[in-house]
């Protein structure tokens, strides 16, 4: 539960998470309600500082970004607005959320420049995939036919939980070197991926049907690492608590915040 850790303070990097939707943004009236709340409650196992980042005042999010140690960018129901990658919307991509994509990109824009971590969670993988000039496939069932189910919909009945798949990564990535194998067994909530990656950003894992399921930035040293799955939703799994880990740990190096128990 969030505040049951150590209270915070300098030796607990600073981790903005921007709200999931503009609607859940203006309807809470609450600290880290509903479906975000797990991102914060991963950020904190992790020994980080979740932070609110506001999808409507731009003013106090460039306030906050240089005070902030690193970033997650987590899922959402929207998708990608085509236009930014170059396409139309062929009827298969859902509404864009226009404040969380302008959220993302400032985010990115300060991340990338100071040098600062990201992990980027299903919609934000896929929102840092086009910042970078990536495409995305829009409809996975209607553009690739794949048999394989990522999102409850996909399945008849639909199940209460996640379908998972294995995920194959490739050799001394940093998801193979986390997971400690070649192939992990992964949770799967989306129906648009990766098509072409963004610039400098590596394919590390994929599904069977060859979905991307991981990328990560080859730019230069930063943290950048991006998941298809939710591994914010793992708790407990061996993989989502070392990806929260190493990017915690990734935020108070890359600052030098002193290490402390968490």
């Amino acid at each position: 539960m969030l505040g049951s850790m150590s209270p915070n303070g300098p030796n607990r990097p600073r981790i903005g998470i921007p709200w999931r939707t503009s609607e859940e943004d203006r309807a809470s009236a609450s600290a880290w309600p509903g479906k975000t709340r797990p991102y914060a409650e991963a950020v904190e196992r992790a020994g980080g500082e979740p932070v609110e980042l506001s999808l409507a005042d731009s003013e106090r999010l460039r306030a906050l970004l240089p005070t902030l140690d690193g970033f997650v960018l987590p899922g959402s129901p929207a998708d990608v607005e085509p236009r930014e990658y170059g396409r139309s919307n062929t009827g298969k991509s859902v509404p864009a959320d226009l404040p969380r994509e302008q959220t993302d990109r400032a985010i990115l824009d300060h991340a990338f420049a100071e040098k600062k971590p990201v992990l980027a969670i299903c919609y934000g993988c896929q929102l840092l995939n086009v910042y970078l000039g990536g495409t995305l496939i829009q409809d996975l069932q209607s553009e690739i036919g794949t048999k394989v189910p990522h999102r409850r919909k996909d399945l008849t009945p639909e199940p209460l939980d996640d379908p998972r798949h294995p995920t194959q990564f490739e050799a001394g990535s940093r998801l193979a070197e986390l997971a400690g194998a070649a192939e992990a067994v992964v949770n799967s909530s989306h129906h648009q991926s990766i098509e072409k990656p963004g610039r400098e950003l590596k394919i590390t894992g994929r599904s069977p049907d060859g979905i991307v399921e991981s990328v990560e930035w080859t730019g230069d040293a930063n943290w950048v690492t991006g998941v298809q799955w939710h591994p914010e939703r793992m708790e407990g799994d061996p993989l989502a608590e070392r990806l929260f880990s190493e990017f915690v740990g990734a935020a108070r190096a890359a600052h030098k915040i002193p290490a402390g128990k968490p």
